[in-house]
């Protein structure tokens, strides 16, 4: 059978078009997969409302304060890093901060860093990704001088709202103290 009769020319654009689909549905998969995209729904400006506690892990009664304003989540690199711009005030003052994320595929998980503007100072990072919808990061830090782990969780709640947390350990993870709670909406 000759094959030109068979490939007429409406036949090779549904051929090149499902072709073109496969192909753009395998790349995008496999940047899915290895996690590279965890971040992409959050890209863009959210009204932010923060409680922060003020003395972690300490014996004084809790007092949380409260901050509000936005966090803007921008791309980096082909989407192989973002930067969150987080500028929030309150009665307790303002808080003005970058949270960088890069991606390392290799090992197929997130960086999480934090800087407060006020002290230019970089924070131990965390490690993790995103498993069954939850953001899970963890790592090494110090408080007053002492060793602790740092948790930090990321839940989504819809396209539009989502909720971070951070919590200490002074015992290796064995409990945790919640001490930072953002709730972000797209604005």
């Amino acid at each position: 059978m000759n094959m030109r009769r068979l490939l007429t020319v409406p036949h090779v654009r549904v051929l090149v078009a499902c072709l073109v689909f496969l192909t753009l549905t395998g790349s995008a998969s496999a940047d899915t997969a290895d996690g590279q995209r965890d971040f992409d729904w959050e890209l863009g400006t959210w009204h932010t409302d923060v409680r922060v506690l003020a003395d972690p892990l300490s014996d004084t009664e809790d007092q949380w304060l409260q901050f509000s304003g936005t966090s803007v989540v921008r791309p980096l690199m082909d989407r192989r890093a973002n930067v969150v711009e987080l500028n929030v005030t309150g009665p307790a003052g303002r808080i003005e901060g970058l949270n960088m994320r890069l991606h390392e595929p290799q090992a197929q998980r997130w960086s999480l860093t934090f800087v407060n503007m006020r002290d230019g100072l970089l924070t131990p990072s965390v490690y993790g990704g995103f498993h069954d919808g939850v953001g899970e990061f963890y790592g090494d830090d110090q408080l007053g001088g002492r060793p602790i782990r740092v948790r930090f969780l990321i839940h989504r709640q819809g396209k539009d709202c989502a909720t971070f947390e951070q919590a200490f350990s002074q015992d290796g993870g064995k409990s945790w103290e919640t001490n930072w709670i953002a709730v972000d909406r797209r604005t």
